[in-house]
């Protein structure tokens, strides 16, 4: 008996002196030399790659090639998991075997991811307590890895917390942790808790990498292909051969004379923004369609990775630009389009007729095309959610539009430029807007802090939930969200939120709320607001007076997105329009057909060539592939109706 007990005994020895003395970095050296060596036996060649990358001129096989070509590295994807697992893991998993050694006490393991502020701890499952000594149990468990994760490991018993922990997880690694008495002769004394790394994670950013490479070089070979253009000897080269092609083309044709030819040649090479006649301001379209890209390719899924997405509650991600930015350039684009319609002493009646039916465009667009219940029938009543994207724009524009037409001045630009008071020009100018303006922001401030919710806290703020150590559990929102199922009623919204997955949220909650339309029409008609950020935010994600949350549209999310979108115009405004370094291009296309590109995205996304099935849909590689591939279909397409001047205007 005890023969067969010695390797085990010597097994745990083992393992107690790695966490001892050698510790965790040293055991995770160990690890990685244990990998790295069982990687270079697998049958994974590293050329392999090289050659796959060698693959391909074109844009769309290329950027394949790359980014799937790229999960195939030593030790990603290519490595096989252990054979003991809790389940096939998902993307932004690893998996966590908690091995105990305490004799006849059973464990409980609960987790809490960083990004989850004020929540409650969340089981993951029992260990069994070790019967034996030398025969440790163990259970495995998916964990997930977007975030920092704190364990927690209480009695089973008494529930009473044995040990605590923190680590960041990374995508398919295997880790360990230990629970083991730090002193043997003392059964009641301190536990240890080590985790060890035992197979290393994969790296999952590689893909955003290739995919900068390729669209960086895809750039750069378009500069130099200009720059080559521009040399002398090219340009001579090319209009005498220009001009033989054109003189064989005249010969051989009985249609048309050269008078003909030129004259279509010379109104064909007006683009709009960059002609002496046109008045039209490049930049503005440059900067709608570079957050309408954006806003495809999260839309369609940024790879599924999770800063291509919405943030849970507070904080901002890429995913949170795009919309606020879309609205506040709505703002800019109204206020020239009326002050150009004014100060021509067009009937403001004929506008505000204009301005009701883009309203209601919209609006009616919106919800019965752009509908998420269109597989169930496009008058799906039961379900069908009543606010959404386009019909938030709707309704800001023709506010926006409204007040510009009422309070507006049919002055010239540059009556006001050289006066004293031009420092403060915009805010003198506009003051029955600003008085509007501010009165929505109190109505605002009234509603979100003074308005009773039932069962909530007066001016909740929160996600509900488990947040806020579970108190407030169907308070997501607060009075923004009780307003809209009041209004809409529950299966009228949008029932999977951001918030859902981490905060375990039960109710439903639209982000286009209706109590946050009043600071969409105060994106609009802001401009830099910097100062009023930092004060309501504290500088910080979430101890601040009103945090910046996306979801409930605060006050500090709009002064906040109005400041970074103010800069991003100008910046794109002096480089377009005022210097000519950058012609828009590719952003310029889809600016010129946003509605259109739009609607046309959210129709058709679930066809191909927008979607098709994946080999792997576990891998951030393929999603990012065919997200980008989609958004990039979208913009040659805006390219082509540009070229064909087809233009959809509501």
């Amino acid at each position: 008996m005890k023969r067969r007990l010695r390797p085990a005994e010597d097994e745990k020895r083992r393992r107690r002196k790695q966490l001892g003395s050698v510790g965790q970095s040293g055991a995770r050296r160990q690890q990685r030399q244990g990998s790295r060596a069982g990687a270079a036996a697998g049958p994974m060649e590293p050329g392999g790659l090289s050659a796959k990358l060698g693959l391909g001129a074109a844009l769309l096989s290329a950027l394949t090639v790359l980014l799937v070509g790229g999960l195939k590295l030593p030790g990603a994807l290519s490595q096989e998991l252990p054979e003991r697992r809790p389940r096939k893991l998902e993307m932004d998993q690893a998996v966590l075997r908690v091995c105990n050694e305490l004799l006849h006490e059973s464990l409980v393991v609960s987790w809490l991811s960083d990004h989850c502020y004020q929540c409650l701890y969340q089981e993951l499952g029992n260990v069994p307590a070790e019967e034996h000594v030398g025969h440790p149990r163990n259970s495995t468990f998916a964990i997930d890895t977007k975030h920092p994760v704190t364990l927690q490991v209480n009695s089973s018993v008494d529930r009473q917390e044995v040990c605590r922990v923190r680590e960041s997880f990374g995508e398919l690694g295997h880790y360990s942790l230990w629970v083991v008495k730090a002193n043997l002769s003392n059964a009641s004394g301190p536990v240890n808790c080590k985790i060890i790394v035992d197979h290393e994670a994969i790296n999952n950013n590689l893909p955003i990498l290739y995919a900068f490479l390729v669209f960086g070089g895809l750039a750069i070979l378009k500069c130099l292909v200009q720059l080559i253009l521009r040399l002398r000897y090219v340009r001579n080269l090319m209009f005498r051969f220009s001009n033989r092609v054109e003189m064989e083309r005249l010969i051989n044709s009985e249609l048309g004379s050269p008078n003909h030819v030129n004259d279509n040649t010379n109104r064909g090479n007006l683009v709009p923004g960059r002609n002496p006649v046109s008045s039209r301001l490049r930049s503005l379209d440059t900067f709608r369609g570079l957050a309408l890209v954006i806003m495809i390719f999260v839309n369609y899924g940024g790879g599924r990775y999770w800063f291509f997405k919405h943030e849970s509650w507070n904080g901002l991600t890429i995913a949170d630009l795009v919309f606020p930015w879309f609205v506040f350039i709505l703002g800019t684009s109204v206020a020239l389009s009326l002050s150009s319609a004014l100060q021509a002493n067009r009937s403001r009646w004929k506008l505000l007729g204009k301005v009701a039916w883009r309203t209601a465009a919209l609006i009616l667009l919106g919800i019965f095309i752009i509908n998420p219940n269109y597989c169930k029938g496009p008058l799906s009543w039961d379900t069908l959610r009543i606010p959404g994207v386009l019909q938030r724009l709707g309704l800001t524009y023709g506010v926006i539009a409204v007040m510009e037409l009422l309070c507006g001045k049919c002055w010239p630009e540059i009556q006001s430029l050289d006066s004293w008071w031009s420092p403060v020009r915009d805010v003198l100018i506009y003051w029955p807007q600003w008085i509007l303006i501010l009165l929505l922001e109190c109505v605002w401030l009234c509603l979100t802090f003074l308005l009773p919710v039932p069962g909530c806290p007066r001016g909740y703020l929160g996600p509900g939930g488990i947040g806020d150590f579970g108190q407030f559990v169907n308070c997501t929102g607060g009075a923004a969200g009780y307003i809209d199922r009041w209004l809409f009623g529950e299966k009228h919204i949008y029932q999977h939120p951001s918030c859902k997955i981490p905060y375990h949220t039960t109710v439903p909650f639209d982000p286009e709320n209706l109590l946050g339309l009043i600071n969409s029409i105060v994106m609009a008609f802001l401009g830099l607001q910097g100062v009023i950020s930092a004060i309501l935010t504290k500088c910080s994600k979430d101890h601040g007076f009103i945090p910046v949350n996306k979801n409930l549209w605060s006050i500090s999310y709009v002064t906040t997105l109005s400041s970074f979108a103010y800069v991003l115009l100008l910046l794109i405004y002096f480089m377009v329009d005022v210097k000519k370094y950058w012609t828009g291009a590719p952003f310029f296309y889809p600016g010129m057909n946003s509605i259109l590109l739009y609607a046309g995205h959210e129709v058709f996304e679930h066809y191909f060539p927008f979607r098709w099935k994946m080999l792997n849909d576990r891998s951030h590689g393929e999603h990012l592939t065919q997200n980008l591939l989609a958004t990039t279909i979208w913009v040659f397409i805006s390219y082509i109706l540009y070229r064909k001047k087809i233009f959809w205007k509501i």
